[in-house]
């Protein structure tokens, strides 16, 4: 079972979310963002490495391009259907392109209602603190600052966030999937990577959960 970070932003739970806790399974449609687009950049264990082959999936309002990572776990490359996206933003992506990037996998529940739901278990949340400064002196307008944000973990999302926490990082354990952040696991836990799946045999969730913290952490300011 593979081991994805998922960032759930606080405006995304306090519209229309639903609390969760470390053990509970759920379904959410992901998609691979851009990562300096999100709260100004400058993340770090949470990035995700993914490679796979581009589709598009049917849907009742309109084909979804999605990634089938090669190990089986599907997220959503836009948040709309492929006819109302502009056509820089889907660049020269075509179905059946092999595609390799780095981003931010992210809950999207406000996109595209076709957009596919992937179905795990909850093992880590962290509450992410996000920096802000004004934009000018005196404008009253603020902006993220990039990799300004720290991490906090607790056992359940809450439905209102702080006014300096911007939502949570997730860690979702996906079966029939493997990832990056699996491997780190097995390396840290001495198993094998011929047998993947079997990454958390055998840990008690807060074990676990304390193992999970380690591997996502925001980088040492310079």
């Amino acid at each position: 079972m593979g081991l994805w970070h998922v960032f759930y932003a606080d405006w995304q739970m306090g519209c229309c979310g639903t609390p969760f806790k470390v053990g509970d399974e759920v379904s959410w449609p992901l998609l691979l963002s851009d990562a300096d687009g999100e709260l100004g950049g400058g993340w770090h264990d949470q990035l995700t490495r993914i490679a796979g082959a581009v589709e598009d999936l049917p849907g009742d309002e309109g084909a979804v391009r999605v990634l089938r990572e090669e190990s089986g776990l599907v997220v959503a490359l836009h948040e709309d259907p492929v006819d109302v996206v502009a056509e820089e933003e889907l660049g020269e992506v075509r179905p059946g392109d092999r595609l390799r990037h780095v981003g931010l996998l992210t809950a999207e529940f406000h996109g595209d209602p076709d957009l596919p739901e992937t179905r795990g278990r909850v093992r880590a949340i962290q509450v992410l603190r996000q920096g802000w400064a004004e934009t000018a002196p005196g404008s009253h307008t603020r902006e993220p600052v990039a990799g300004d944000r720290s991490l906090r973990s607790v056992w359940e999302c809450p439905k209102w966030f702080a006014d300096a926490d911007a939502g949570v990082i997730v860690t979702l354990e996906v079966p029939g999937t493997d990832s990056w952040l699996s491997h780190a696991v097995r390396e840290a836990r001495g198993i094998p990577h011929t047998t993947p799946g079997r990454d958390v045999t055998g840990l008690p969730p807060a074990a676990l959960a304390e193992l999970l913290e380690t591997l996502s952490t925001v980088r040492e300011p310079d």
